[in-house]
């Protein structure tokens, strides 16, 4: 086999590594856009219970959940923006193993770098959802479901 065949069938070995934990990545975005969705949609209970004017006697209680699901959809946010960041520095790797084998280029110290940080951008994303998990959970005897 030519070697630049063998380079580049070295180079997709590399890559498929990464692309699984562009799969996992992208289920965990999946998880994190439901709960963001369930958040939003609570948000628009609460604010049409506080519109309404029977529901001044509890109107403390809205606001206190209204700010905690404001905070949680903060946490959601960022968690997203994380584990996105993540998944675009996972491609940023994938393309340099190609590039640095198609060009003949050493791009290995990029490589791992880019790799590191899309680690650590993940495990923020994942610090972040849990967080809001355990925020969640805190807040579920305190309000009505």
């Amino acid at each position: 086999m030519p070697s630049h065949l063998a380079d580049l069938s070295h180079a997709i070995q590399l890559a498929v590594a990464p692309v699984f934990l562009l799969t996992a990545i992208s289920t965990l975005i999946n998880a994190m856009n439901g709960r963001l969705g369930r958040i939003v949609d609570r948000r628009r209970v609460i604010q049409r219970r506080v519109q309404d004017q029977s529901a001044h006697a509890h109107r403390a209680d809205f606001d206190k959940e209204l700010d905690l699901l404001g905070r949680r959809g903060r946490l959601i946010y960022f968690a997203i923006f994380a584990e996105a960041l993540s998944a675009l520095l996972v491609c940023v790797v994938v393309t340099g193993a190609f590039v640095g084998t198609l060009l003949h280029v050493e791009l290995a110290v990029a490589v791992a770098t880019t790799f590191i940080l899309s680690l650590l951008a993940l495990i923020v994303g994942l610090g972040l959802f849990l967080r809001e998990v355990y925020m969640a959970v805190q807040a579920q005897t305190h309000w009505e479901p």
